[in-house]
């Protein structure tokens, strides 16, 4: 059996689905976002293809494929899921329809199609990167607002404004991050427009579940419990079984398979986002694709065997084998999520600057219920926080009775932690470099 994945390059969430799929004796093959004209650079024989050329990466894949069937198709991250609806659609895999996968995408587009189908939706309207923020400054009452990109993910760009001259200056660093060198790589026109909306509060939940041929099941609800306000909306600690009540769970889950509905997704991974407040659930986000970067550690499952579930009968898999099973046409319902709570701290970064070294890793790792801390930073890289940056330091993983302990383990291990960072030279300004995992 076959797999398909496209991803941006054979990072670390590559690796761990190459590691799942080795124990299920799967073939993966890769398609990523590289020059055809280099011979094999990273020595994985993937398909090389270029993400902002969305129908002659679909034609390349499909030829590659010829006379070696693909048995299924997953994207990893925001920017290839187009290109997966599009191969599985010529190739008559289970899978989303091409503008479904569009629309989740663009954040214009999404908030578009929830308002119109009588969703709970923020005002918004969107403008153009080359508009002057005093021309289209909302009015005194609108405010606080957010200042975001509408295709960027893992909140960069996202600013919050709370009068007139916040949100000018907020509105010319967004334009700036837009102009960047990098993001101008990627040759997607949906960076040359902002979006302005209405900051919804309340607290933040996000959704991991898989849509099996229209159906939604839920794989898991994480909470936020640190408060995500602004001005920036760095996402740190991720919680599951959530704390919410039973009620507000319910109606996370409905909105976000009316979501999913509205949209016109049909098949595959789903990373939800939303807030919760008096007025009902706002979907902030429906993703065609799995949580992102590492974070799908934190997530454990319990195969079933028949339609019993026994700590002897069944076997804990991992997110990435959940979904190479569903790939190949298992159904979700198969599998739930491990009794243990669990969790993830994507670890901050503190300052802009240059990375040296982290002591205290070892004392992280011995707090009561810390499975592993992984730094992924790596030395001497440039260091760039949010709203610019997309990176995270790395990861802390544990897993504990309650969530509440789960949550206490987490912090006391980031406690434990010291980051050496350098202020950056003149001259790495010029030639900057930054590190993305791909993050969710």
């Amino acid at each position: 059996m076959r797999v398909l994945i496209l991803a941006t390059t054979t990072g670390y969430q590559t690796r761990s689905f190459g590691e799942a799929a080795e124990r299920l004796g799967i073939e993966l093959v890769f398609a990523t976002d590289r020059c055809d004209k280099i011979d094999d650079p990273w020595r994985d024989q993937a398909i090389p293809i270029r993400f902002f050329d969305e129908a002659g990466s679909v034609s390349a894949i499909v030829d590659a494929s010829n006379g070696k069937p693909l048995d299924g198709v997953l994207a990893l991250g925001d920017r290839p899921t187009v290109i997966a609806a599009g191969v599985a659609q010529a190739l008559g895999l289970p899978g989303n329809p091409p503008e479904a996968a569009a629309l989740a995408r663009n954040k214009q587009l999404l908030r578009v199609r929830l308002r119109d189908s009588g969703l709970p939706a923020p005002w918004f309207f969107a403008t153009s990167i080359s508009h002057q923020p005093s021309a289209i400054s909302p009015q005194p009452s609108s405010y606080p607002c957010v200042i975001k990109p509408v295709a960027l993910s893992g909140s960069r760009g996202v600013i919050r404004a709370d009068d007139a001259s916040t949100f000018q200056a907020a509105f010319e660093r967004v334009r700036a991050l837009l102009q960047s060198i990098e993001i101008r790589a990627e040759r997607n026109d949906a960076n040359e427009t902002i979006l302005v909306e209405e900051f919804v509060s309340g607290r933040e939940y996000a959704v991991e579940a898989v849509l099996h041929h229209g159906v939604l099941q839920l794989l898991a609800m994480f909470d936020k419990p640190d408060p995500l306000d602004g001005p920036f909306f760095e996402e740190t600690i991720y919680v599951t079984p959530s704390r919410a009540s039973t009620e507000t769970q319910d109606a996370i889950v409905g909105a976000i398979a009316g979501a999913v509905r509205a949209i016109g997704l049909e098949h595959g991974p789903i990373h939800a986002e939303c807030r919760v407040n008096e007025r009902g659930v706002f979907v902030l986000e429906v993703a065609a694709r799995p949580i992102g970067g590492l974070c799908a550690r934190s997530l454990r499952f319990r195969s079933a065997d028949g339609d019993r579930l026994s700590a002897v009968s069944s076997r804990i898999i991992s997110l990435e084998e959940l979904l190479l099973r569903h790939a190949l046409g298992e159904e979700p319902t198969k599998y739930e999520r491990e009794a243990l709570a669990s969790g993830v701290m994507m670890i901050p970064i503190p300052r802009r600057g240059v990375f040296r070294g982290v002591d205290g890793i070892d004392a992280a790792r011995a707090v009561a219920g810390v499975d592993d801390v992984r730094v992924t930073a790596k030395a001497d890289q440039l260091l760039v926080p949010l709203p610019e940056g997309a990176s995270y330091l790395g990861f802390i993983f544990a897993h504990d009775d309650t969530p509440a302990g789960v949550e206490r383990a987490l912090r006391a291990a980031h406690a434990r932690l010291t980051f050496a960072i350098d202020p950056e030279l003149p001259v790495l300004m010029a030639a900057q470099t930054r590190y993305n995992p791909d993050y969710g």
